[in-house]
Protein backbone atom coordinates (compact mmCIF):
# COMPACT_ATOMS: atom_id res chain seq x y z
CA UNK A 1 0.00 0.00 0.00
CA UNK A 2 2.95 2.22 0.85
CA UNK A 3 4.77 1.39 -1.99
CA UNK A 4 1.81 2.13 -4.53
CA UNK A 5 1.35 5.34 -2.81
CA UNK A 6 5.08 6.51 -2.99
CA UNK A 7 4.78 5.51 -7.11
CA UNK A 8 1.50 7.44 -7.10
CA UNK A 9 3.43 10.22 -5.70
CA UNK A 10 6.96 10.15 -7.83
CA UNK A 11 4.49 9.42 -11.12
CA UNK A 12 2.28 12.91 -10.05
CA UNK A 13 5.76 14.35 -9.01
CA UNK A 14 7.35 13.31 -12.81
CA UNK A 15 3.97 14.59 -14.87
CA UNK A 16 4.35 18.04 -13.17
CA UNK A 17 8.15 18.80 -13.58
CA UNK A 18 7.60 17.28 -17.45
CA UNK A 19 4.49 19.39 -17.49
CA UNK A 20 7.18 22.78 -15.80
CA UNK A 21 9.94 21.65 -18.77
CA UNK A 22 7.55 21.79 -21.62
CA UNK A 23 5.95 24.95 -20.43
CA UNK A 24 9.74 26.35 -19.67
CA UNK A 25 10.49 25.55 -23.73
CA UNK A 26 7.76 27.57 -24.16
CA UNK A 27 9.10 30.96 -25.19
CA UNK A 28 6.62 34.28 -24.38
CA UNK A 29 6.62 37.15 -26.91
CA UNK A 30 5.13 39.84 -26.55
CA UNK A 31 4.23 41.40 -30.17
CA UNK A 32 3.06 45.63 -30.42
CA UNK A 33 1.28 46.22 -33.77
CA UNK A 34 1.22 49.64 -35.44
CA UNK A 35 -2.82 50.23 -34.58
CA UNK A 36 -5.85 49.16 -33.72
CA UNK A 37 -7.56 45.54 -33.98
CA UNK A 38 -8.72 46.41 -37.41
CA UNK A 39 -8.54 44.22 -40.61
CA UNK A 40 -4.91 43.72 -41.35
CA UNK A 41 -4.36 42.89 -37.13
CA UNK A 42 -5.55 39.92 -38.39
CA UNK A 43 -2.26 38.76 -40.39
CA UNK A 44 -1.27 38.46 -36.56
CA UNK A 45 -4.16 36.90 -35.12
CA UNK A 46 -4.46 34.29 -37.18
CA UNK A 47 -1.55 32.10 -36.20
CA UNK A 48 -2.51 32.96 -32.64
CA UNK A 49 -6.36 31.44 -33.25
CA UNK A 50 -4.61 28.42 -35.19
CA UNK A 51 -1.86 27.48 -32.71
CA UNK A 52 0.64 27.90 -35.29
CA UNK A 53 2.83 30.38 -32.99
CA UNK A 54 2.06 27.95 -30.63
CA UNK A 55 2.98 25.16 -32.05
CA UNK A 56 6.45 26.28 -33.05
CA UNK A 57 6.44 26.73 -29.39
CA UNK A 58 5.66 30.29 -28.85
CA UNK A 59 3.51 32.21 -26.58
CA UNK A 60 2.42 35.30 -28.89
CA UNK A 61 0.35 37.97 -27.14
CA UNK A 62 -0.60 40.87 -29.52
CA UNK A 63 -1.57 44.21 -28.65
CA UNK A 64 -3.52 46.98 -30.27
CA UNK A 65 -0.96 50.06 -31.34
CA UNK A 66 -1.68 53.74 -31.79
CA UNK A 67 1.23 54.37 -34.81
CA UNK A 68 4.15 53.02 -35.84
CA UNK A 69 6.33 55.41 -34.36
CA UNK A 70 5.05 53.71 -30.70
CA UNK A 71 5.93 50.49 -31.83
CA UNK A 72 8.95 50.89 -32.70
CA UNK A 73 9.98 52.66 -29.04
CA UNK A 74 7.92 50.04 -27.21
CA UNK A 75 10.26 47.57 -28.94
CA UNK A 76 13.52 49.86 -28.33
CA UNK A 77 12.23 50.30 -24.47
CA UNK A 78 11.89 46.43 -24.02
CA UNK A 79 8.61 46.39 -23.25
CA UNK A 80 8.00 44.30 -26.24
CA UNK A 81 9.81 41.67 -28.31
CA UNK A 82 8.68 42.01 -31.65
CA UNK A 83 6.40 44.51 -33.36
CA UNK A 84 4.83 45.55 -36.77
CA UNK A 85 6.05 49.15 -37.98
CA UNK A 86 6.43 51.16 -40.73
CA UNK A 87 9.97 51.27 -42.11
CA UNK A 88 10.44 55.00 -42.55
CA UNK A 89 9.75 55.11 -38.27
CA UNK A 90 11.92 52.71 -37.94
CA UNK A 91 14.92 54.25 -40.13
CA UNK A 92 13.67 58.03 -38.14
CA UNK A 93 14.01 56.20 -34.48
CA UNK A 94 17.57 54.58 -35.39
CA UNK A 95 18.93 57.80 -37.07
CA UNK A 96 17.61 59.95 -34.72
CA UNK A 97 18.84 57.66 -31.81
CA UNK A 98 22.40 56.40 -32.48
CA UNK A 99 23.51 55.93 -29.14
CA UNK A 100 20.30 54.14 -28.12
CA UNK A 101 21.52 50.93 -26.58
CA UNK A 102 18.73 48.51 -28.02
CA UNK A 103 17.94 49.69 -31.68
CA UNK A 104 15.17 47.81 -33.48
CA UNK A 105 16.01 45.37 -36.35
CA UNK A 106 13.56 45.06 -39.23
CA UNK A 107 13.43 40.98 -40.09
CA UNK A 108 10.50 40.58 -42.64
CA UNK A 109 8.98 42.66 -44.91
CA UNK A 110 5.23 42.34 -44.94
CA UNK A 111 3.94 46.00 -46.42
CA UNK A 112 6.04 45.89 -50.01
CA UNK A 113 5.44 49.15 -50.24
CA UNK A 114 3.86 52.17 -48.39
CA UNK A 115 0.17 52.45 -47.92
CA UNK A 116 0.42 56.10 -47.92
CA UNK A 117 -2.04 58.09 -50.17
CA UNK A 118 -3.39 61.47 -50.71
CA UNK A 119 -7.18 61.26 -51.07
CA UNK A 120 -9.41 63.77 -52.41
CA UNK A 121 -12.44 64.14 -53.06
CA UNK A 122 -13.28 64.47 -56.71
CA UNK A 123 -15.32 67.73 -56.32
CA UNK A 124 -11.97 69.02 -55.20
CA UNK A 125 -10.88 69.55 -59.36
CA UNK A 126 -7.65 67.55 -57.60
CA UNK A 127 -6.78 65.23 -60.51
CA UNK A 128 -2.79 64.94 -59.90
CA UNK A 129 -0.22 65.25 -58.04
CA UNK A 130 0.35 68.96 -59.58
CA UNK A 131 -3.00 70.09 -58.71
CA UNK A 132 -2.02 69.65 -54.74
CA UNK A 133 0.15 72.66 -55.32
CA UNK A 134 -1.06 75.65 -52.95
CA UNK A 135 -3.61 73.94 -51.55
CA UNK A 136 -4.48 72.48 -47.95
CA UNK A 137 -3.49 69.20 -46.56
CA UNK A 138 -4.64 67.71 -43.56
CA UNK A 139 -3.14 64.41 -41.92
CA UNK A 140 -2.36 64.13 -37.62
CA UNK A 141 1.07 65.39 -37.12
CA UNK A 142 2.69 61.42 -37.06
CA UNK A 143 0.94 60.38 -40.30
CA UNK A 144 3.13 58.21 -42.34
CA UNK A 145 1.74 59.72 -44.97
CA UNK A 146 2.71 63.65 -44.34
CA UNK A 147 6.07 62.19 -42.82
CA UNK A 148 7.28 60.88 -46.09
CA UNK A 149 4.75 63.77 -48.16
CA UNK A 150 8.38 65.66 -49.32
CA UNK A 151 9.33 62.83 -51.04
CA UNK A 152 6.14 62.69 -52.58
CA UNK A 153 6.27 66.50 -53.40
CA UNK A 154 9.81 66.03 -54.72
CA UNK A 155 9.02 63.65 -57.11
CA UNK A 156 5.65 65.33 -58.50
CA UNK A 157 6.91 68.76 -58.44
CA UNK A 158 4.52 69.84 -55.84
CA UNK A 159 4.98 73.24 -53.67
CA UNK A 160 3.58 75.85 -51.56
CA UNK A 161 1.37 72.84 -49.37
CA UNK A 162 -0.32 74.35 -46.82
CA UNK A 163 -0.95 71.44 -43.54
CA UNK A 164 -3.64 71.49 -41.04
CA UNK A 165 -2.95 69.01 -37.89
CA UNK A 166 -5.56 66.90 -36.38
CA UNK A 167 -6.55 63.43 -34.24
CA UNK A 168 -6.80 60.91 -36.87
CA UNK A 169 -10.75 60.65 -35.92
CA UNK A 170 -11.21 63.85 -37.53
CA UNK A 171 -9.19 63.45 -40.95
CA UNK A 172 -11.31 62.25 -42.87
CA UNK A 173 -14.53 64.30 -41.42
CA UNK A 174 -12.48 67.32 -42.35
CA UNK A 175 -11.88 66.15 -45.58
CA UNK A 176 -15.08 65.49 -46.34
CA UNK A 177 -16.53 68.61 -44.63
CA UNK A 178 -14.20 70.61 -46.63
CA UNK A 179 -12.04 71.75 -44.08
CA UNK A 180 -9.05 70.60 -46.15
CA UNK A 181 -8.36 69.89 -49.84
CA UNK A 182 -6.98 66.58 -49.60
CA UNK A 183 -5.82 64.44 -46.56
CA UNK A 184 -2.82 61.69 -46.33
CA UNK A 185 -3.19 58.20 -45.01
CA UNK A 186 -3.20 54.37 -45.20
CA UNK A 187 -5.49 53.95 -48.41
CA UNK A 188 -6.89 50.99 -47.11
CA UNK A 189 -7.48 52.69 -43.59
CA UNK A 190 -8.51 56.42 -44.90
CA UNK A 191 -10.53 55.55 -48.28
CA UNK A 192 -13.18 53.00 -46.46
CA UNK A 193 -13.37 55.78 -43.37
CA UNK A 194 -14.67 58.17 -46.02
CA UNK A 195 -17.07 55.66 -47.24
CA UNK A 196 -18.07 55.45 -43.79
CA UNK A 197 -18.78 59.57 -43.79
CA UNK A 198 -21.64 58.99 -46.62
CA UNK A 199 -19.11 59.51 -49.66
CA UNK A 200 -19.06 56.82 -52.57
CA UNK A 201 -15.36 55.67 -53.42
CA UNK A 202 -15.60 56.61 -57.40
CA UNK A 203 -16.25 60.00 -55.77
CA UNK A 204 -12.66 60.07 -54.09
CA UNK A 205 -9.50 60.27 -55.99
CA UNK A 206 -6.62 58.23 -54.57
CA UNK A 207 -2.54 59.37 -55.05
CA UNK A 208 -1.14 56.35 -53.97
CA UNK A 209 2.27 56.93 -53.46
CA UNK A 210 3.65 53.99 -55.17
CA UNK A 211 1.86 54.92 -58.24
CA UNK A 212 3.70 58.15 -58.52
CA UNK A 213 7.52 57.43 -58.34
CA UNK A 214 7.47 57.05 -54.40
CA UNK A 215 8.89 53.39 -53.79
CA UNK A 216 9.15 53.04 -50.42
CA UNK A 217 8.65 50.01 -48.38
CA UNK A 218 6.18 49.55 -45.86
CA UNK A 219 5.18 47.46 -42.78
CA UNK A 220 8.06 45.23 -41.23
CA UNK A 221 7.84 42.81 -38.59
CA UNK A 222 10.91 44.23 -36.18
CA UNK A 223 12.63 42.67 -33.23
CA UNK A 224 14.58 43.78 -30.37
CA UNK A 225 18.43 43.39 -31.05
CA UNK A 226 18.41 41.75 -26.88
CA UNK A 227 15.74 38.76 -28.41
CA UNK A 228 18.11 38.48 -31.89
CA UNK A 229 21.30 37.67 -29.63
CA UNK A 230 19.16 35.51 -26.49
CA UNK A 231 17.07 33.32 -28.64
CA UNK A 232 17.36 33.87 -32.26
CA UNK A 233 15.61 30.86 -33.14
CA UNK A 234 12.59 31.90 -31.67
CA UNK A 235 12.28 34.67 -34.20
CA UNK A 236 12.73 32.03 -37.13
CA UNK A 237 9.79 30.23 -35.55
CA UNK A 238 8.13 32.98 -35.39
CA UNK A 239 8.16 34.25 -38.85
CA UNK A 240 7.51 30.59 -39.80
CA UNK A 241 4.59 30.42 -38.08
CA UNK A 242 3.89 33.61 -39.15
CA UNK A 243 3.99 33.15 -42.91
CA UNK A 244 2.06 29.84 -42.64
CA UNK A 245 -0.80 31.94 -40.76
CA UNK A 246 -0.33 35.19 -43.69
CA UNK A 247 -0.89 32.40 -46.81
CA UNK A 248 -4.25 31.22 -44.40
CA UNK A 249 -5.28 34.97 -44.54
CA UNK A 250 -5.19 36.00 -48.23
CA UNK A 251 -6.95 32.51 -48.81
CA UNK A 252 -9.59 33.43 -47.22
CA UNK A 253 -9.76 37.04 -45.79
CA UNK A 254 -13.39 36.81 -44.42
CA UNK A 255 -12.30 33.67 -42.00
CA UNK A 256 -9.65 35.80 -41.10
CA UNK A 257 -11.92 38.98 -39.60
CA UNK A 258 -12.99 36.65 -36.63
CA UNK A 259 -10.23 36.50 -35.37
CA UNK A 260 -9.94 40.26 -34.67
CA UNK A 261 -13.53 39.93 -34.62
CA UNK A 262 -12.83 38.28 -31.36
CA UNK A 263 -10.62 40.87 -30.20
CA UNK A 264 -12.52 43.46 -30.72
CA UNK A 265 -16.37 42.90 -30.90
CA UNK A 266 -17.64 45.65 -32.33
CA UNK A 267 -16.03 46.05 -35.17
CA UNK A 268 -18.20 46.28 -38.59
CA UNK A 269 -17.11 42.84 -39.72
CA UNK A 270 -17.55 43.82 -43.23
CA UNK A 271 -16.31 47.18 -43.63
CA UNK A 272 -13.25 44.95 -41.83
CA UNK A 273 -12.72 42.33 -44.60
CA UNK A 274 -13.01 45.57 -47.08
CA UNK A 275 -9.75 46.64 -45.46
CA UNK A 276 -8.06 43.91 -45.20
CA UNK A 277 -8.88 42.35 -48.89
CA UNK A 278 -7.63 46.09 -49.77
CA UNK A 279 -4.42 45.62 -47.94
CA UNK A 280 -3.72 42.48 -49.16
CA UNK A 281 -4.00 44.11 -52.87
CA UNK A 282 -2.14 47.55 -52.75
CA UNK A 283 0.64 46.53 -50.25
CA UNK A 284 0.96 42.71 -49.90
CA UNK A 285 0.19 41.59 -53.21
CA UNK A 286 2.04 44.31 -54.95
CA UNK A 287 3.99 43.78 -58.41
CA UNK A 288 6.92 44.67 -56.26
CA UNK A 289 6.11 42.43 -53.68
CA UNK A 290 5.71 39.43 -56.48
CA UNK A 291 8.83 40.70 -57.70
CA UNK A 292 11.00 40.82 -55.14
CA UNK A 293 9.53 37.70 -53.52
CA UNK A 294 7.36 38.25 -49.94
CA UNK A 295 9.14 39.54 -46.93
CA UNK A 296 12.10 40.44 -48.63
CA UNK A 297 13.98 43.42 -49.75
CA UNK A 298 16.50 44.78 -52.42
CA UNK A 299 19.50 46.75 -51.12
CA UNK A 300 19.64 49.20 -53.59
CA UNK A 301 16.02 49.70 -52.75
CA UNK A 302 16.37 50.14 -49.21
CA UNK A 303 19.23 52.26 -49.42
CA UNK A 304 17.54 55.05 -51.52
CA UNK A 305 15.09 54.99 -49.23
CA UNK A 306 17.25 55.45 -46.29
CA UNK A 307 18.97 58.44 -48.18
CA UNK A 308 15.09 60.11 -49.04
CA UNK A 309 14.03 59.06 -44.95
CA UNK A 310 17.36 61.17 -44.21
CA UNK A 311 16.59 64.11 -46.14
CA UNK A 312 13.00 64.40 -45.35
CA UNK A 313 12.83 63.69 -41.97
CA UNK A 314 15.68 65.89 -41.30
CA UNK A 315 17.39 63.50 -38.91
CA UNK A 316 19.92 63.86 -36.16
CA UNK A 317 22.31 61.47 -38.74
CA UNK A 318 21.89 59.84 -41.64
CA UNK A 319 20.23 56.70 -41.85
CA UNK A 320 22.00 53.78 -42.10
CA UNK A 321 20.81 51.23 -44.44
CA UNK A 322 22.81 48.20 -43.05
CA UNK A 323 21.59 48.24 -39.26
CA UNK A 324 17.87 48.70 -40.36
CA UNK A 325 17.73 44.84 -42.05
CA UNK A 326 18.71 41.20 -41.09
CA UNK A 327 17.08 38.83 -43.56
CA UNK A 328 18.88 35.98 -41.69
CA UNK A 329 15.98 34.78 -39.82
CA UNK A 330 13.32 34.52 -43.00
CA UNK A 331 12.02 31.20 -43.77
CA UNK A 332 12.44 29.08 -46.80
CA UNK A 333 11.05 30.21 -50.19
CA UNK A 334 8.84 27.24 -49.79
CA UNK A 335 7.13 29.05 -47.00
CA UNK A 336 7.55 32.50 -48.27
CA UNK A 337 5.35 31.49 -51.12
CA UNK A 338 2.20 32.80 -49.98
CA UNK A 339 0.96 35.40 -52.59
CA UNK A 340 -1.65 33.72 -55.01
CA UNK A 341 -0.67 33.46 -58.62
CA UNK A 342 -1.27 36.24 -61.05
CA UNK A 343 -4.30 35.66 -62.70
CA UNK A 344 -3.76 35.63 -66.34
Amino acid sequence: MIKRAFLKTSLSLALVASFGLAQAQTTPIKFQLDWRFEGPAALFLVPVAKGYFKDAKLDVTVDAGNGSGGAVTRVASGTYDMGFADLAALMEFNANNPDAPNKPVAVMMVYNNTPASVMALKKSGIKTPADLSGKKLGAPVFDAGRRAFPIFAKANNVSNVAWTAMDPPLRETMLVRGDVDAITGFTFTSLLNIEARGVKADDVVVLQYPDYGVKLYGNAIIVSPKLIKENPAAIKAFLSAFAKGMKDVIADPKAAIETVKARDGIINTELETRRLQLSIDTVINSPDARAEGFGQIKGPRLSLMASQVSDAFNTKTRVNADIIWNGSFLPTAKELDVLPKPKK
